[in-house]
């Protein structure tokens, strides 16, 4: 039985949730792109203007046995502010909302209970924001995004915005 799944996240910039998610064992394969939009095949610099209706988005392969869907949502409540409505920060715009596309009626219901226990837990001061929406499409981002953070850890987003929630996840995962 293939134990194999997917699920496609948005948590502000894609470059952040790349960056914790291969590190997370089980994880198989972290893809940036773009999802939610009706916009077919768009470029990175289309999406960074906002109105294309794509939120920046991970999609995440990960091995079943190893980690659940869970588990990989626990990390997602972590790495961002799932209380601010397109906006992570700085990042500002539609394209850096928090969101869950679910490829399945089930991961649908393991997201809406994760939700559901991260807004009740006392975590945040505010209301989860987090859209919670069938997977349409994905478009995979330009390769240049691809291991952002490991192939540009001196650049000031990487230090002062991406690092910061690597250092969380590992801190909460010790």
């Amino acid at each position: 039985m293939n134990t194999n799944k997917k699920i496609t996240l948005g948590a502000g910039c894609f470059w952040c949730i790349e960056a914790v998610y291969i590190r997370l064992d089980g994880v198989l394969k972290v893809k940036s792109g773009f999802s939610g939009g009706e916009i077919k095949n768009p470029a990175y610099r289309e999406i960074c203007k906002g109105n294309t209706g794509h939120a920046e988005v991970c999609e995440i392969e990960f091995d079943s046995d190893i980690v659940s869907l869970e588990e990989i949502l626990e990390v997602f409540w972590l790495i961002h502010d799932p209380t601010t409505l397109n906006r992570q920060g700085h990042d500002i715009g539609t394209h850096y909302r928090s969101v869950i596309f679910y490829h399945d009626i089930e991961q649908k219901e393991i997201a809406m209970h994760s939700m559901r226990l991260a807004d009740s837990s006392g975590e945040f001061e505010n209301m989860i924001v987090t859209e919670i929406s069938a997977l349409t499409n994905f478009y995979p981002a330009d390769i240049e995004h691809d291991r952002y953070y490991e192939n540009n850890k001196e650049q000031p987003y990487c230090k002062l915005v991406v690092l910061p929630k690597i250092i969380a996840f590992k801190n909460r995962r010790e």
